[in-house]
């Protein structure tokens, strides 16, 4: 009797212990699991590498819905391939980035689909110099808008010709088709000219983006971007190709997504922006966060002396 209470009382540490673990695991996968709360974006354990040279090294951070976070720091510090792994453009060599609670490393999920929601602009404005103004904006809702019309359409196809092999209670209900094609071209254009008119740019709808000064095209970029009402909007240094003089009509425009509550991570060098409309700042330096704080602690009150030092060159 006494060597089976023994060998029963290891055991039942051994589960405590295990219970323990799985009560304290504070993982995305394992609050994912329990129900609790997960933010829009969460990367885990993010490392990314080209070749020998590691740019990102075992980053872990979050960006809750609504918050407006910048991203500083010295050049080569990892701030744009780091925004880029957020919504995969760069690979990650390693570790996860969770959006929406779908782990967008993972090959099995829908990359392309997660994407739709997460608005990306761009240094270059990468606009399409053989596009008007206006099928640069409706060019992606309209193509997303097709494809999901085409593949509902396709599967009531297929569930026509199983239905006639199924009996009457066994059919199933056809899917519901609410829109045409004609009526996706007619509310993308519809939404495009109502960004543009807020831009004060709807003159310029028929026009050719090689016509259009930086700050001009820069903005249509930001305009073709909220065309897929994004969750989240990344911005990768907006202002560094444009003329002094045209920065300050794009961070306008940024200020009043701001103000409207548009979740955004900003790679920036405009340290006043940072300071005006971020309400979480994060410098980067050799491929990790080496301080984060408001813009109050980063800008007031430093600790890092790495960020002191990249402070007194900037300010």
């Amino acid at each position: 009797m006494k060597e089976e209470v023994k060998t029963q009382i290891p055991a039942q540490e051994t589960a405590v212990k295990n219970n323990a673990a799985e009560e304290w695991d504070t993982s995305v996968a394992a609050r994912l699991a329990r129900g609790e709360h997960v933010a829009l974006i969460e990367v885990e354990h993010l490392t990314k590498k080209f070749g020998e040279l590691t740019v990102l090294d075992d980053i872990t951070d979050k960006v809750e819905q609504g918050e407006k976070v910048a991203i500083i720091g010295p050049s080569g510090s990892g701030k744009s391939t780091f925004l880029r792994c957020l919504n995969v453009l760069e690979d990650p060599t390693g570790g996860a980035v969770y959006f929406e609670g779908a782990n967008l490393v993972d090959r099995k999920v829908d990359i392309n689909l997660h994407r739709r929601r997460m608005g990306m602009v761009f240094q270059q404005f990468n606009l399409f110099n053989n596009m008007n103004v206006l099928k640069n904006i409706t060019l992606a809702p309209v193509h997303i808008g097709l494809h999901d019309l085409h593949k509902t359409k396709a599967k009531n196809f297929f569930r026509k010709i199983a239905n006639l092999f199924r009996s009457k209670a066994k059919k199933r209900a056809l899917l519901s088709v609410q829109t045409s094609a004609k009526q996706i071209r007619e509310a993308a254009k519809e939404n495009a000219m109502r960004l543009l008119t807020r831009i004060g740019l709807a003159d310029k709808a028929s026009v050719y983006p090689s016509t259009l000064s930086g700050g001009q095209r820069q903005r249509i970029a930001i305009v073709r971007a909220l065309a897929m009402n994004p969750k989240v909007m990344l911005f990768d240094e907006p202002t560094s190709a444009l003329d002094p003089e045209m920065v300050g009509e794009v961070l306008e425009l940024i200020k009043e997504l701001a103000d409207e509550g548009m979740t955004m991570v900003i790679v920036t060098h405009e340290m006043g922006f940072a300071r005006e409309v971020a309400t979480r700042v994060l410098f980067m330096d050799g491929g990790k966060i080496q301080e984060q704080g408001t813009p109050q602690q980063i800008f007031g009150d430093p600790q890092n002396e790495r960020l002191k030092d990249f402070l007194s060159k900037v300010l």
